[in-house]
């Protein structure tokens, strides 16, 4: 099959191609760093070089694809001047119309958990959109992609980890389902190859702990097993996120994206359909990754 993946080198996107190339599929990877263009060929595929936001580009790159995946590229942050969810659904209309005009037939989107719900889960209300957007597309087969709360999301509270010895977050007593990039990898590269009539969406996960128990695993791979999650409230979480230089509007996303979670409505839609099985890449594997980048860090701090 003729494939081309979108999200560059990144965490799901490398791994997702080298399982493609690896399977005998001819891939073609969309980056918008011509940087990217000799290691994206190194793995036996095509460097695409142009940016998402291009549909002229978009249309052009999946003609005669037989099949696409598609990824909104990430955003920073930090930008106080960024419209995330206007350039999210720009995004997605791009594709939606690069896919109807080109002619491709199977579609693979990455959206995410919580996107089973139009308002109450902060920045993920912008996916149920999105899932509308694209779910409107006539004669195309699309599996939406609803991975869980990301293993490297965690990285994120390194600095409340070496300062205070302490994971602090507005939710986490409950149960938390975690994923790994690999996994979800692993899941599009199936979905890519088979053709289900219609709009379909498939949830990928990888554990089920509670903060406790994830800030217990962490805390043992990085020799510091009195490591404790702690909640607390939204509003204090919100503050330092502002404080770390986060846009306020961004901020409340996640805040309110996270309360979600700690209400359980986030996840009520993956109890619903939860996957056949959870994928290969548990806490204790991701650990090791951790522990690897809170030692380097450690290391260049001294």
């Amino acid at each position: 099959m003729k494939i081309i993946v979108t999200g560059s080198l990144g965490n799901i996107s490398k791994p997702l191609t080298e399982e493609l190339v690896k399977k005998g599929h001819t891939v073609s990877v969309i980056s918008s760093s011509a940087d990217k263009q000799q290691t994206i060929e190194a793995l036996n595929a095509r460097a695409a070089i142009g940016s998402v936001e291009d549909v002229d580009f978009l249309t052009t790159t999946f003609k005669d694809a037989d099949a696409v995946y598609c990824m909104i590229p990430p955003a920073n942050y930090f930008d106080h001047n960024l419209d995330l969810p206007g350039y999210t659904r720009k995004i997605a209309q791009n594709y939606a119309q690069a896919i109807q005009t080109s002619g491709v037939q199977r579609v693979v989107f990455l959206s995410s958990i919580g996107a089973h719900l139009a308002e109450g889960n902060g920045i993920i209300s912008v996916y149920h959109e999105v899932e509308a957007i694209i779910g409107r597309l006539e004669n195309v087969s699309v599996t939406f992609m609803r991975p869980t709360s990301f293993y490297y999301n965690l990285l994120g509270y390194l600095p409340g980890i070496k300062n205070k010895n302490v994971i602090t977050a507005n939710y986490g007593e409950e149960k938390i389902i975690w994923v790994s990039p690999k996994d979800i990898a692993a899941a599009i590269a199936e979905e890519l190859e088979k053709t289900p009539s219609g709009k379909n969406v498939r949830y990928v996960a990888s554990d089920e702990r509670t903060g406790p128990e994830t800030a217990a695993v962490l805390g043992a791979a990085i020799g510091k097993p009195e490591l404790q999650w702690t909640v607390v409230a939204d509003e204090q979480v919100q503050a330092g996120l502002e404080v770390a230089g986060m846009q306020p509007s961004i901020a409340a996303g996640l805040v309110q994206m996270y309360a979600s979670a700690r209400s359980g409505k986030f996840w009520e839609d993956y109890e619903t359909h939860k996957p056949t099985a959870l994928g290969k890449t548990k806490l204790e594997d991701f650990a090791k990754d951790f522990a690897a980048v809170y030692q380097n860090g450690e290391a260049k701090s001294h």
